[in-house]
Order: C-alpha cells, then sequence, then structure tokens
C-alpha cells in the first residue's frame, strides 16, 4: 500500500484529494491546523495529523509521525495555503511573512524532509500545488502571487534535482476552484485595503474575489483532486497540470498578450466586480 501525505486537508482541494486517494486505495494521512474539520475524513479511513505550517516543530513532528507509523512515504502533496490580499502599501510585515511561511518555506520543509525516505526507497512523488496565479500577477494581490511564482521556480529546480534518485516533481496550476479560498482574500482584502487610499479600487476587487463562487467556469475541487491522483499514479507524469475553470484559457492569454495588455485586462476585471 503507498503512503500519501494531504495539506490543507481540511476543505477544498486538500480533502478531495485525500478522499480520491483514498478511494485509490492509499494509505492516507490527512494534515492540516483544523482537525475538527477532518473528523469526516478520518471516518472515511485518513490518519490526521495536526500541522502548523509557520511552526518548524509541527512539521517535523509531522514527518516522523509518518516515519513511526508507515516507514516510508510514496506521495507528498502540497497543498495547503492562503491568499492574502492587500496593497502593498497596507500589508503590514509580519502578515507577509506569515504568507510566506506557509505557502513557501512551509512547503519546502516538507520537501527537505520527505526527500531522505523516498531517496532512500528511489520512488515517490512529489505535488506542488500552485495557481495560475503563478504565472501572472493581479492588483491587490502582491505577496499571495509572489509565493506562488516563487513555488513555480522552486519546483523547476527541485525536479532537477531529485531526477537521479527516482523522485518525480510534479506541479498542479488550479484555475477558478469552488472552495473557502475566495472568501478568504475578500475579507483579507477588505481588512488590509478597504479603508485605505486603495479603497475604491480595493473594494472592487474584493466583490470579485467574494463572487469567486459563483464564476460560471469554476470548477469543483475534485476536478483537482482527480489530476492529482492521476499525477500520483503515473510512472512519467506531466510537469505541469493546468486544471480547472479557465486555467488554460489565462495561461494562453499569458503567453500571446504583451504585458500592457495583459495588466489592462486583469485590471478591467479586477475593477468589474466579477469574472464570469
Amino acid at each position: 500500500m503507498k503512503i500519501a501525505l494531504v495539506t490543507g486537508a481540511s476543505a477544498g482541494i486538500g480533502e478531495a484529494t485525500a478522499r480520491r486517494l483514498l478511494a485509490d486505495g492509499y494509505r492516507v494521512f490527512a494534515a492540516a491546523r483544523r482537525l475538527d474539520r477532518m473528523a469526516s475524513l478520518a471516518d472515511a479511513g485518513a490518519e490526521l495529523i495536526d500541522l502548523d505550517l509557520t511552526v518548524d516543530a509541527s512539521i517535523v513532528a509531522a514527518m516522523e509521525t509518518i516515519r513511526a507509523k508507515a516507514g516510508r512515504i510514496d506521495i507528498l502533496v502540497n497543498n495547503a495555503g492562503y491568499g492574502s490580499y492587500g496593497a502593498l502599501e497596507d500589508v503590514p510585515m509580519e502578515e507577509a511573512r506569515r504568507q510566506v511561511e506557509v505557502n513557501l518555506f512551509g512547503l519546502a520543509r516538507l520537501c527537505q524532509l520527505a526527500t531522505p525516505m523516498m531517496r532512500a526507497q528511489k520512488d515517490g512523488t512529489i505535488v506542488n500545488v500552485t495557481s495560475i496565479g503563478g504565472k501572472f500577477g493581479e492588483p491587490f494581490g502582491a505577496w499571495y502571487h509572489a509565493t506562488k511564482f516563487a513555488v513555480e521556480g522552486l519546483s523547476d529546480c527541485l525536479r532537477m534535482e531529485l531526477r537521479p534518485f527516482g523522485i518525480r516533481v510534479v506541479v498542479i496550476e488550479p484555475g477558478a476552484i469552488r472552495t473557502e479560498w475566495g472568501g478568504i482574500a475578500h475579507q483579507s482584502l477588505l481588512e488590509r485595503s478597504g479603508d485605505s487610499a486603495y479603497a475604491p479600487y480595493a473594494q472592487r476587487h474584493a466583490a470579485m474575489l467574494g463572487s469567486a463562487d459563483s464564476f460560471t467556469f469554476a470548477s469543483p475541487p475534485e476536478v483537482v483532486a482527480n489530476i492529482i491522483a492521476k499525477a500520483a499514479a503515473a510512472r512519467r507524469p506531466r510537469i505541469r497540470y493546468a486544471i480547472g475553470g479557465g486555467a488554460k484559457t489565462f495561461l494562453l492569454l499569458v503567453t500571446l498578450l504583451p504585458d500592457r495588455m495583459l495588466d489592462a485586462l486583469m485590471w478591467r476585471m479586477s475593477q468589474s466586480g466579477r469574472v464570469g
């Protein structure tokens, strides 16, 4: 039986992925800060791990738990993350550092700790969930997009480093997905910039983020979970999978449009208060 660790498993893509891997016969360790939110996953057969990606001791303890209970790890799904929004001028550096800790450093630390076990096995797959936002920016999302750009680059380097050891590194780039993400980003933007010099623009952008669940092209998290399961099972998975609402269309526009035209498009979408 293959062993999988899924982070951010208390909701959304992480929960859907844990359920899909359980259905596929994996022994799944589901990790998140909100253990109470994962009771149904435990009922389904997942083993729960309390994980705070801003605390190194918590990350080390999580991996040691898997080592002690299972003795190996075959699939690491780095899904945990959130969107911290606000004009760069308005976001306190403490919050900026937390965004980077959760979305980038925590992910990297888990890779560090999983790699020795995978190297000893001469096999393993690391799946890093980024975003189409790792390829372009938007107003008020500087710190979030910075972390996703960084995970893209980290994954590219890691993939080449681990190739000699039979370890695969896969990037998943979701588009619009029906999860809690939009609501959290909406709230953080209003808290940071809703009353600042950027208020009229931030409020319109927040309205767009808050309506993400109702985008006509948004996909359910199971769409992403299915792709993660496909990549995990493949001996030669694709390097990147763009999946979910509008992902391939947006990434095509990034490659085709000049920077100024892309900026104008993103600003227009931002200030319309909606995308679809």
